[in-house]
């Protein structure tokens, strides 16, 4: 046996399989700086021409994917592995795939069709799949959403686009809508005149459409009243708290009592 020339096959295999490795570690490094300059480029690009945030960070994340397959494509390539083998390969683990989580691939062309129907955008305030919150990212698969305690929540693009989506910022305006309970012995005209002179003080409170104040129904304690004004949904809930503290502040300084309930009770001799 001779050992000298076993040792120079070892050490020679050794090299050129070192050498693939380093080689192949300095083409992930490079590729994925390319990669990392090519999607800050088409994001500078999509910016400056004011496309849709929300298509933008769609194709972003497509461009993504497509780039680091292609690099993973060329790393098997530069260690000998057949493309087309490999092609084949991704094709029957695609097919594989595709049975076995028909739901990631429904996400997908749910993500799709909410990039084309838009009806919702990035950094509108919506409710979608039973979550409420302001939209971050529509993904390829999911939909990325902050609620409003801060919580980051994502939803399945599947999940969102068979179920109801309550978009709140697509319109000019939104109507809060609260509750102010009368006792019996008010004058209900007296409340609701004090009630609009109140409102039509709170910031942002819009004067067109003007506040709505009314009878709404009535309980054992007497008259409720529907009081709902109207402003931009940037501004609900200042004005949602405006509004509950303005009408305790209202029926305080008019001096009306404390609703209270009442009930009569008659006996039979």
């Amino acid at each position: 046996m001779d050992v000298s020339a076993i040792t120079q096959t070892v050490v020679a295999t050794i090299t050129y399989v070192g050498l693939r490795m380093l080689g192949a570690v300095i083409l992930w490094i490079v590729g994925r700086a390319l990669i990392r300059v090519a999607l800050r480029l088409t994001s500078s690009s999509l910016a400056a021409r004011h496309f849709d945030p929300t298509i933008a960070r769609y194709l972003g994340n497509f461009l993504n994917v497509v780039l680091n397959v292609v690099l993973i494509v060329a790393i098997l390539g530069f260690f000998g592995v057949e493309t087309t083998t490999f092609a084949a390969l991704v094709a029957a683990a695609g097919v594989a795939v595709g049975v076995a989580w028909g739901g990631l691939l429904g996400s997908f062309a749910a993500g799709v069709f909410l990039i084309i129907l838009q009806p919702f955008r990035v950094g509108d305030f919506v409710t979608l799949g039973g979550v409420t919150g302001t939209v971050k990212e529509v993904g390829l698969f999911a939909t990325t959403i902050n609620t409003p305690d801060n919580v980051r929540t994502i939803v399945g693009n599947n999940k969102i686009f068979a179920d109801t989506i309550q978009n709140f910022s697509a319109n000019a305006y939104r109507r809060v809508d609260l509750l102010a309970q009368l006792p019996h012995d008010v004058d209900h005209r007296e409340a609701i005149r004090r009630l609009r002179e109140r409102l039509g003080r709170i910031p942002n409170v819009l004067g067109d459409p003007g506040p709505d104040v009314a009878i709404l129904s009535f309980n054992p304690s007497g008259p409720v009243l529907a009081v709902r004004p109207y402003c931009h949904n940037n501004h609900y809930w200042q004005v949602y708290f405006d509004t509950n503290r303005a009408i305790r502040e209202v029926f305080g300084e008019a001096g009306f009592p404390v609703p209270e309930q009442h009930y009569a009770i008659r006996t039979r001799p």
